[in-house]
């Protein structure tokens, strides 16, 4: 895997996932990020995840990695080098009690390998990505199916929001939000990350 610099993720970017959650649907981009240990690549292997703080919680999303520094009025189709499916796992539990407190996401969200993705793909252009749904497999069960059409927040203005309030550069992927269906993992998952038809990445989950 090339060189990650950082790692942004879009909080409710579908309305559906929200609701399934008794969250209230964003008016702008709602971003945290994760710490560059959090990444890792389904490569069929075993994952590492801890067992000992509640339920896990997988969240399936498209992530796009970035070509080149930012720049005013620069479009997806010149600035996104590649993509991937990923998964933004979360210590839900541990989210739960953080929102009840007010307090950052990073505990929940920034754990040694909560930052899945399979391997990158060029870049297909926004109209070729309407034409394929994402998905996830656990155990030969389809549990999550999406497309960037049902996003709240497309591609341009999550790149736009996100560089104007932080920065955006070469190297830098941005996890884009999760549909309706995330759910928990348990030890000895056989995840499989699928673009339209074909498999990009898998894995088997492993709680220490």
């Amino acid at each position: 895997m090339n060189k990650v610099n950082n790692i942004y993720c879009v909080g409710r970017n579908y309305a559906a996932h929200a609701k399934e959650l008794q969250n209230e649907v964003p008016t702008s981009p709602m971003l945290f990020s994760k710490p560059t240990h959090a990444l890792i690549e389904a490569a069929g292997q075993e994952i590492s995840l801890p067992s000992n703080r509640g339920s896990i919680h997988f969240e399936t999303e498209v992530v796009i990695r970035i070509a080149k520094p930012y720049e005013t009025g620069i479009k997806v189709d010149d600035i996104v080098e590649s993509i991937a499916i990923g998964i933004d796992f979360t210590l839900r539990d541990v989210q739960s009690e953080l929102k009840k407190k007010g307090h950052p996401w990073l505990l929940a969200k920034g754990f040694p390998n909560s930052a899945i993705v399979s391997k990158f793909i060029p870049f297909p252009g926004i109209e070729e990505m309407k034409q394929n749904d994402f998905s996830l497999i656990k155990n030969e069960e389809k549990v999550q199916q999406g497309n960037i059409t049902n996003m709240i927040f497309d591609l341009q203005t999550i790149i736009d929001f996100t560089a104007l309030n932080f920065g955006l550069g070469e190297g830098d992927l941005i996890f884009t939000g999760t549909p309706e269906g995330v759910g928990p993992v348990n030890d000895n998952d056989h995840l499989t990350l699928l673009w339209g038809n074909s498999i990009l990445g898998e894995c088997f989950i492993k709680f220490d």
